[in-house]
């Protein structure tokens, strides 16, 4: 089992989309890399704390890896914009990397230089070692599962789009002994 910290903008749109793909075993909304301990909702939005919203995702590499998480993140967000994702603006909203060891921030790094040819602006998205994680209050755990008409800025649609290409492909080939 391994785990990465990414922010993407509100965390429980980051968390809801997660949730969906194989692989992931466990996700939790927090507080990532701020300036101080145990913020809470309000510091956090009022800007007394300088936290990410971020989502804790525990994945086993067995059934995914780096470079397939940091594909579902960058199809969420928009890379190019700063402390900002959707509606919601604020330094609390930047989206971020947060590694744990040397080869993840390899691989993010790697994944954004290759990435960045796709997009006109520059990519924005921060790789930083985590410094600190604070688990968000037990009302934004799984909101959107407790709240399906919630504000998201993320499509949670496109975390299928996987499942459908597979599907496509096996359609395409005319063989359903792919299918596993």
């Amino acid at each position: 089992m391994k785990k990465i910290i990414l922010a993407g903008g509100c965390f429980w749109g980051v968390e809801a989309y997660f949730k969906q793909i194989k692989g992931v075993l466990d996700t939790s909304c927090g507080y990532a890399n701020g300036n101080k301990e145990n913020p809470t909702y309000r510091e956090v939005c009022d800007g007394v704390a300088t936290h990410a919203e971020a989502v804790e995702i525990l994945y086993d590499e067995n059934e995914t890896n780096l470079d397939k998480i940091f594909e579902h993140f960058f199809r969420i967000i928009d890379p190019t914009t700063l402390n900002r994702q959707g509606h919601d603006v604020g330094v609390q909203y930047r989206s971020g990397i947060y590694y744990l060891d040397e080869e993840t921030k390899e691989k993010a790094i790697e994944y954004i230089n290759k990435e960045q040819a796709k997009y006109d602006k520059k990519i924005v998205v921060s790789v930083e070692p985590l410094t600190n994680y604070y688990l968000a209050e037990a009302y934004h755990q799984d909101y959107l599962d407790k709240n399906p008409t919630g504000y998201c800025h993320v499509d949670l649609s496109l975390a299928k789009e996987d499942e459908k290409k597979w599907r496509e492909k096996i359609i395409f080939h005319g063989t359903l002994t792919l299918w596993a």
